[in-house]
Protein backbone atom coordinates (compact mmCIF):
# COMPACT_ATOMS: atom_id res chain seq x y z
CA UNK A 1 0.00 0.00 0.00
CA UNK A 2 2.95 2.32 0.53
CA UNK A 3 3.48 2.58 -3.24
CA UNK A 4 -0.05 3.92 -3.76
CA UNK A 5 0.42 6.30 -0.83
CA UNK A 6 3.69 7.58 -2.29
CA UNK A 7 2.05 7.99 -5.69
CA UNK A 8 -0.81 10.02 -4.23
CA UNK A 9 1.64 12.15 -2.22
CA UNK A 10 3.67 12.83 -5.36
CA UNK A 11 0.47 13.64 -7.26
CA UNK A 12 -0.50 16.12 -4.53
CA UNK A 13 2.92 17.79 -4.72
CA UNK A 14 2.78 18.08 -8.50
CA UNK A 15 -0.77 19.47 -8.33
CA UNK A 16 0.35 22.01 -5.72
CA UNK A 17 3.30 23.10 -7.85
CA UNK A 18 1.15 23.35 -10.99
CA UNK A 19 -1.44 25.44 -9.17
CA UNK A 20 1.31 27.72 -7.80
CA UNK A 21 2.78 28.13 -11.28
CA UNK A 22 -0.60 28.93 -12.81
CA UNK A 23 -1.34 31.43 -10.05
CA UNK A 24 1.91 33.27 -10.85
CA UNK A 25 1.06 33.23 -14.55
CA UNK A 26 -2.30 34.85 -13.73
CA UNK A 27 -0.59 37.46 -11.53
CA UNK A 28 1.97 38.30 -14.24
CA UNK A 29 -0.82 38.57 -16.81
CA UNK A 30 -2.73 40.96 -14.54
CA UNK A 31 0.34 43.16 -14.04
CA UNK A 32 1.05 43.21 -17.76
CA UNK A 33 -2.49 44.40 -18.45
CA UNK A 34 -1.65 47.62 -16.59
CA UNK A 35 1.26 48.55 -18.88
CA UNK A 36 -0.23 47.73 -22.31
CA UNK A 37 2.52 45.39 -23.59
CA UNK A 38 3.33 44.63 -27.23
CA UNK A 39 0.75 42.02 -28.34
CA UNK A 40 3.29 40.46 -30.75
CA UNK A 41 5.77 39.68 -27.98
CA UNK A 42 6.03 35.86 -27.65
CA UNK A 43 5.86 35.99 -23.85
CA UNK A 44 2.72 38.12 -23.93
CA UNK A 45 1.17 35.77 -26.50
CA UNK A 46 2.03 32.74 -24.34
CA UNK A 47 0.50 34.33 -21.24
CA UNK A 48 -2.62 35.22 -23.19
CA UNK A 49 -3.01 31.73 -24.67
CA UNK A 50 -2.54 30.06 -21.29
CA UNK A 51 -4.80 32.31 -19.22
CA UNK A 52 -7.57 33.36 -21.58
CA UNK A 53 -9.43 29.99 -21.60
CA UNK A 54 -9.84 30.27 -17.83
CA UNK A 55 -10.47 34.01 -17.60
CA UNK A 56 -12.98 34.27 -20.46
CA UNK A 57 -15.84 32.30 -18.80
CA UNK A 58 -15.44 34.32 -15.60
CA UNK A 59 -15.53 37.56 -17.58
CA UNK A 60 -18.83 36.43 -19.11
CA UNK A 61 -20.26 35.93 -15.62
CA UNK A 62 -18.93 39.24 -14.28
CA UNK A 63 -18.79 41.78 -17.12
CA UNK A 64 -16.06 44.41 -16.84
CA UNK A 65 -18.23 47.27 -18.07
CA UNK A 66 -20.45 47.12 -14.98
CA UNK A 67 -17.70 48.05 -12.54
CA UNK A 68 -14.79 49.15 -14.72
CA UNK A 69 -12.33 46.71 -13.14
CA UNK A 70 -11.53 43.22 -14.40
CA UNK A 71 -11.97 40.99 -11.36
CA UNK A 72 -11.52 37.72 -13.24
CA UNK A 73 -7.83 37.26 -12.26
CA UNK A 74 -8.73 37.74 -8.60
CA UNK A 75 -11.54 35.20 -8.85
CA UNK A 76 -9.25 32.67 -10.56
CA UNK A 77 -6.62 33.17 -7.84
CA UNK A 78 -9.27 32.56 -5.18
CA UNK A 79 -10.32 29.36 -6.99
CA UNK A 80 -6.68 28.24 -7.09
CA UNK A 81 -6.29 28.90 -3.35
CA UNK A 82 -9.47 26.91 -2.72
CA UNK A 83 -8.20 24.00 -4.84
CA UNK A 84 -4.90 23.99 -2.99
CA UNK A 85 -6.64 24.04 0.37
CA UNK A 86 -9.20 21.40 -0.52
CA UNK A 87 -7.85 19.14 -3.26
CA UNK A 88 -4.16 19.02 -2.38
CA UNK A 89 -4.84 18.73 1.35
CA UNK A 90 -7.36 15.95 0.73
CA UNK A 91 -4.85 14.02 -1.40
CA UNK A 92 -2.18 14.34 1.29
CA UNK A 93 -4.58 13.15 4.00
CA UNK A 94 -5.65 10.22 1.81
CA UNK A 95 -2.04 9.22 1.30
CA UNK A 96 -1.36 9.38 5.04
CA UNK A 97 -4.31 7.09 5.78
CA UNK A 98 -3.09 4.59 3.23
CA UNK A 99 0.34 4.19 4.86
Amino acid sequence: MFIAANFITALAQVASMALDFYMWVIIIRAFLSWVNPDPYNPIVQFLSKVTEPVLRPIRRLIPVYNIGIDLSPLIVILIIVFLKSFLVASLVQLARRME
